[in-house]
């Protein structure tokens, strides 16, 4: 197989994965609507699978839960051997099955009935017997596997994937779930920092905040750039930010002035510079550096009467993730 070859296979795998998805996306219909409601009555959602098909059911239990839905995954012998006894007649049980007739399935579903658990199928049998079995059949028929043999479990489980990502978003919105309760579900990753910590949490502050006045020359300037180690200096009216000077703009000014000796940090600063509030949360002060033509790397803290409060830089909203 040649470098092109394996590429153009590659290609037609991935489209075949995608026309996968977008099929099942013209079929979603009353079925999909019905399985929501069931799901949002339910005390916990228990989601069962077996190879690869439990796989996708691991995923899929773990963004119901990450969205505001508890959910876990039933592996369906360990359920016959003591773990369904976590369940009630409160719960909803979802079961995937490519082929419709899985055995591990077949034999747990009964079980799940007599503890009164509504069941949703997510399968690609819509007449096979775990469709006959559920009160709801979203169904996940593809027309063929992605590999050579329509053997491997590829576009299948791409379908139920999606499939199950559809639910648990449309649960997700539903249940008025918003993402500052997703970031409280997150406290560690890099959103939920940028959507809990605020910027008064990582801030420069007091003693730490390089500060000078517009009259101060500009080697007094980079000497505060140096010693504070930020990277900036503000430049300070009283306590009223009137400019900021930051590397950048030394480099600029070294180039532009043969002597710097007259330069006062008033000639070189950037007056009126874009800042941010203490009380903004990380994730607002991390867009408001990077969704510009000209990104920076570092926002005065301002009141909003103009008092410089701090000095935030991108290094330490990613530095408080670590």
């Amino acid at each position: 197989m040649t470098a092109n070859e394996r590429i153009e296979e590659a290609r037609r795998i991935l489209r075949i994965e995608a026309a996968a998805v977008a099929r099942l996306a013209d079929s979603v219909g009353e079925s999909f609507a019905r399985a929501i409601e069931l799901l949002l009555g339910a005390r916990l959602i228990a989601v069962s699978g077996i190879g690869k098909s439990g796989i996708i059911a691991q995923k899929i239990a773990s963004t119901l839960s990450s969205v505001g839905s508890p959910a876990l995954f039933l592996h369906p012998v360990e359920a016959l051997h003591g773990d369904i006894g976590v369940l009630s007649d409160r719960d909803v049980a979802i079961v995937l099955s490519r082929s419709g007739t899985t055995a591990e399935l077949v034999a747990l579903l009964p079980y799940l009935k007599q503890r009164g658990l509504p069941i949703i199928a997510i399968t690609g049998s819509a007449n096979g017997h775990i469709a006959s079995a559920a009160d709801v059949v979203l169904d996940a028929h593809v027309e063929q596997e992605a590999c050579p043999w329509d053997a491997v479990p590829s576009a299948s489980t791409t379908a139920a994937l999606a499939l199950g990502d559809a639910l648990a978003l449309v649960l997700m919105q539903a249940k008025g779930f918003t993402i500052s309760d997703y970031a409280r579900s997150h406290p560690m990753g890099q959103l939920g920092r940028n959507l809990t910590l605020r910027v008064s949490d990582v801030m420069a502050k007091g003693d730490a905040i390089p500060r000078i006045a517009p009259s101060a020359s500009f080697r007094e300037a980079i000497i505060e750039i140096s010693r504070k180690g930020l990277g900036c200096v503000c430049v300070l009216d009283g306590e009223k930010l009137c400019g900021i000077i930051t590397d950048g703009d030394v480099r600029r000014s070294l180039e532009r002035y043969e002597d710097i000796r007259p330069i006062t940090a008033a000639d070189v600063m950037t007056p009126n510079p874009i800042t941010i509030h203490p009380e903004a949360l990380l994730g607002e002060a991390l867009a408001t550096m990077e969704r510009r033509q000209r990104q920076i790397g570092v926002l005065p803290v301002v009141s909003p009467e103009g008092k410089c409060l701090g000095v935030v830089r991108i290094h330490d909203i990613i530095r408080s993730t670590l």
